[in-house]
């Protein structure tokens, strides 16, 4: 059973709520709780999973120990909503897990408060948005080049090849009819060559 604040003391989280570690252990997003000062009171089974980190050594650190987020000591969405009171949601982070690999992931944040509006930490949930990433770029390889966009199979012929064009000092002629995209296909052999980094 581990510790959580209520009332501004230090208690057991089973004997203030029974159902509080069913409920934190339920829901599929990352869950942790802190103290007004930002350390560590609760973790749900979520968050070890995202942070690779157990309860039992999240538990007692500050979030930025555990999270190593590269937004914690600029933009911390946790400190914002203890300092201004206001939740923060949706807010994009990049965090190292135990292990040391990056993982984004969305958070939203929010103070918790005594029976008489006392502070008494705050709550942070957090998404883990690796499979979602992974496919927007799997999308974006299959069916669009630079601003170029197609499901076309001969288009995304042409999508493999590109590279390998722009890798070329030789002049490149591109044909086609008006309005059949000429442009942009000389758009992206220009950001994609050496040229690009040339004056």
């Amino acid at each position: 059973m581990k510790p959580t604040v209520r009332g501004g003391k230090l208690k057991n989280r089973d004997e203030t709520d029974p159902f509080f570690h069913l409920i934190l252990e339920s829901i599929a997003d990352g869950v942790f709780t802190t103290d007004a000062e930002g350390r560590i009171t609760s973790f749900n089974q979520a968050a070890e999973k995202i942070t690779g980190f157990p309860r039992g050594e999240a538990i007692g650190q500050y979030c930025f120990e555990i999270f190593r987020a590269n937004l914690c000591q600029t933009e911390c969405g946790l400190k914002k909503s203890l300092r201004t009171g206001r939740p923060v949601t949706h807010l994009r982070a990049e965090i190292l897990t135990k292990e040391g690999r990056e993982v984004p992931i969305s958070i939203s944040t929010s103070v918790l408060r005594g029976e008489k509006g006392k502070l008494l930490g705050a709550v942070e949930t957090f998404r883990d948005l690796s499979a979602l990433e992974s496919l927007k770029k799997e999308l974006s390889k299959q069916y669009s080049y630079s601003d170029i966009v197609s499901k076309n199979h001969k288009m995304l012929d042409l999508f493999q090849i590109l590279p390998n064009i722009a890798e070329s000092d030789s002049t490149v002629l591109i044909e086609g009819p008006t309005g059949s995209g000429k442009e942009l296909f000389a758009r992206a052999l220009h950001n994609l060559s050496r040229r690009k980094m040339r004056k």
